[in-house]
């Protein structure tokens, strides 16, 4: 007996279309691309031309999202405002560009659903997508206030779900739908960021910094449990499983970013800093707690036609809650002097969430400004959330205004290696 891979079964089909004929979309998506990131701020296209190794060169603007500290050097403080900066990441763990093309419309032989399968890690198939927008920022030497927008969503699909949907289900298999996940955040933030000098000797210095963010959130979605279990036995298919998420359309909050910074010398500096080390955000517009539980049993070839699913799913309002947002440390190491600059960033966050991972990450970055006014950018990160990926970007400094873009590739520098689209743009003036 066999459960096929589109799952004619009238029954399941009526009442399981949550968690199989879902995940099957969720997983076209994943390969369409159609979906993300890490803390470090993606509305900054010099940082994502550097593969965000970016924390010990951050200035201005830039210094209150990457590390506020560096607003406490003299020559890392700007007078200036940045009109607009936007970044887009869409990205899966799994498949390239290339792998898509190959597999898209095509009859997968055993040995294409091998290599799907093993495309997958073991944690299963995540895919993510992040915006970031922040608009008429401003420096003001130590000081610094930012306007932002983002949001956030991630998505991991069980392994086990991948290989019923391309195999089907085999006498004897359990199928288990427990690993799978998806969260969504999205809010709008004004920052104020200070730093000062803590010591100085000669070249030497020691910084700290802050910021204090006001959080206006826009809209949440976590699942607080997913689990289910679809088994194959001699009377028949068994299974049941339950889905549990809650969700609100507005709330508010704050943010702590902290940091410190060491000039080592006019060429070094190398910086820490934590970003949401504080946060908290009340969302108390609409909230409502939403559950799908199904069971079924004994269902066979010789019944598919009568419902043998019992199902309930319901929505209910709920009191306000409130959440966190992923705190996220990094620690960074540059050279800041000359035609060419490079960055080693080193970033570890404390949980996964919908824009961070709990893996590490490193990044390094290269600046060579041939002229003056056109500085070249590339870079290369590796892990947190994320597949491997090289950068690229470009600049245009005039005397007041500039222009940076940026995009990344995969593991290779052809775009068929991507894993997803990353963009960024960024212009302002300097006073």
């Amino acid at each position: 007996m066999r459960l096929s891979n589109t799952l004619r079964i009238r029954g399941i089909e009526h009442q399981v279309t949550a968690s199989l004929k879902t995940t099957a979309v969720i997983v076209l998506a994943a390969l369409l691309f159609i979906a993300t990131s890490q803390a470090a701020s993606m509305s900054s296209a010099r940082s994502v031309g550097m593969g965000r190794a970016y924390l010990s060169l951050a200035r201005g603007v830039d210094a209150a999202r990457y590390n506020p500290a560096n607003l406490g050097f003299r020559d890392f403080q700007k007078k200036g405002v940045e009109f607009v900066g936007f970044g887009a990441n869409i990205s899966n763990n799994s498949f390239t560009l290339d792998e898509y093309n190959k597999y898209t419309g095509a009859f997968l032989t055993d040995r294409d659903k091998a290599d799907i399968l093993n495309s997958i890690p073991d944690e299963g198939l995540a895919f993510s997508g992040e915006a970031e927008v922040s608009a008429l920022s401003l420096s003001l030497g130590s000081v610094a206030l930012s306007f932002e927008g983002f949001g956030a969503a991630e998505v991991n699909l069980n392994k086990d779900v991948i290989n019923l949907l391309l195999n089907g289900n085999a006498f004897g298999d359990s199928i288990e739908f427990n690993g799978s996940f998806s969260e969504a955040v999205g809010y709008s933030s004004v920052g104020l960021s200070y730093a000062r000098p803590i010591y100085s000797m000669g070249t030497r210095q020691i910084t700290a910094g802050v910021t204090v963010k006001y959080i206006h959130g826009l809209g949440v979605e976590e699942i607080l449990e997913m689990e289910g279990l679809a088994a194959t036995l001699t009377t028949g298919f068994q299974g049941e499983g339950r889905m549990i998420a809650r969700t609100a359309s507005g709330g508010s909050g704050y943010g702590v970013d902290i940091g410190s910074a060491v000039k080592l010398n006019d060429s070094y500096t190398v910086g820490i800093s934590v970003k949401n080390f504080l946060s908290n955000i009340s969302w108390n517009n609409s909230p409502e707690e939403h559950g799908y539980l199904f069971s079924f049993d004994t269902v066979t070839v010789d019944n598919m036609d009568e419902d043998f699913v019992v199902s309930d799913d319901y929505t209910k309002e709920i009191e306000g809650f409130s959440t966190t947002l992923p705190s996220v440390m990094t620690i960074g190491l540059a050279q800041i002097q000359g035609a060419l600059l490079w960055a080693i960033d080193w970033e570890q966050g404390f949980r996964r969430a919908a824009g961070a991972s709990s893996k590490p990450r490193i990044a390094v970055g290269v600046e060579y400004s041939p002229l003056p006014f056109f500085p070249l950018r590339s870079g290369f990160s590796t892990g947190g959330n994320r597949s491997a990926a090289f950068s690229f970007g470009v600049g245009i400094n005039a005397t007041a205004f500039y222009l940076d873009v940026a995009a990344v590739t995969g593991a290779s520098v052809s775009p068929g290696s991507s894993k997803g689209v990353n963009v960024a743009v960024t212009s302002g003036l300097r006073f």
